[in-house]
C-alpha cells in the first residue's frame, strides 16, 4: 500500500476510540491466541470462494460491521450453523467479549476482523456475501462529523460489489437523522431498493431479532428504532 493509499484509508476512519478499560487476563489471552486463528488475513490474496475461510461448506455468508458486544452475531451464528459469519469490530474490548462468547458456545462458523471494515470490503471477492448487517452504528450526531458515518456513496459502492444479486443490506438505528440519511443515500444508489411496503415494515424488528444492548438503551431513553432492509439489484 502506498503512502497516498494509507492517508486515504486513514481519512476513512468511521470508528472512534479503539480501547476502553483494561482487559481481564483471560480476555487478553484470547486476543493473543484465539483471534489470530479466527482473523481474516488481508495480507493474503482473497480466495475465489469465501467458503475457503471456513472448515465447512456454508449455505450463506453474512457480514456484520461493528458488532459491539457481539450479542446479535453470536445469536445468529448459533441459530444458523450452516451460515458463515464475518464480524468486524475495531474496539478491542468488544472483540475480547465476542471471542469469549465464541469459546463458550463453541461456534465454528465465525471469522473476525479487528480493523477498518472498508479494508475488508475492498479485499473480499465480488458477489461473495448474502447479507450485510449494520446495526446501531455510531451516528456521529454533529453535522460536521456526518462525513464519518459509515453509510455513504463510496461504501454503498463497496456493498454493491461484494453482495450477491438479491443480497440484503440491513440497517438499524434509533437516531432519526441517521435513518433519514441512510434512506436518502440508498434511495439514490442505483444498486439498491428499499423493501418496505408500509410503515409497519420498517418499524418492525428483523425476523428472529434478538435485540442488542444499544436497542435496549434506546428504549430506556424513549427512542424508537427503525429497521431498514435494502435489496441488491
Amino acid at each position: 500500500m502506498t503512502d497516498a493509499e494509507r492517508r486515504s484509508r486513514a481519512s476513512e476512519a468511521f470508528f472512534g476510540r479503539r480501547k476502553g478499560k483494561p482487559l481481564r487476563e483471560r480476555q487478553a489471552q484470547h486476543l493473543q491466541t484465539v483471534l489470530p486463528v479466527l482473523k481474516v488475513d488481508l495480507s493474503a490474496p482473497a480466495p475465489a470462494d469465501i467458503a475457503a475461510l471456513y472448515d465447512f461448506s456454508p449455505a450463506r455468508t453474512r457480514l456484520e460491521i461493528g458488532f459491539g458486544g457481539g450479542e446479535h452475531l453470536i445469536r445468529r451464528a448459533q441459530e444458523a450453523p450452516d451460515t458463515a459469519f464475518i464480524g468486524v469490530e475495531p474496539f478491542v474490548n468488544s472483540m475480547a467479549k465476542l471471542i469469549g462468547s465464541v469459546e463458550e458456545t463453541g461456534a465454528k462458523n465465525i471469522r473476525l476482523y479487528d480493523d477498518d471494515a472498508t479494508a475488508l470490503l475492498d479485499w473480499l471477492p465480488a458477489a461473495s456475501i448474502d447479507q450485510i448487517d449494520l446495526l446501531y452504528p455510531d451516528p456521529w450526531p454533529k453535522k460536521k462529523h456526518w462525513k464519518r458515518r459509515f453509510v455513504s456513496k463510496v461504501n454503498l459502492d463497496r456493498f454493491a460489489r461484494v453482495l450477491k444479486p438479491g443480497g440484503l443490506f440491513c440497517f438499524a438505528s434509533d437516531i432519526d437523522t441517521y435513518v433519514n440519511w441512510t434512506l436518502m443515500h440508498c434511495g439514490s444508489h442505483p444498486a439498491f431498493v428499499w423493501t418496505a411496503e408500509n410503515a409497519v415494515d420498517w418499524l418492525t424488528p428483523f425476523a428472529g431479532w434478538p435485540g442488542t444492548r444499544y436497542e435496549a438503551k434506546a428504549k430506556r431513553e424513549g427512542r424508537k428504532s427503525a429497521y431498514l432492509t435494502f435489496r441488491r439489484l
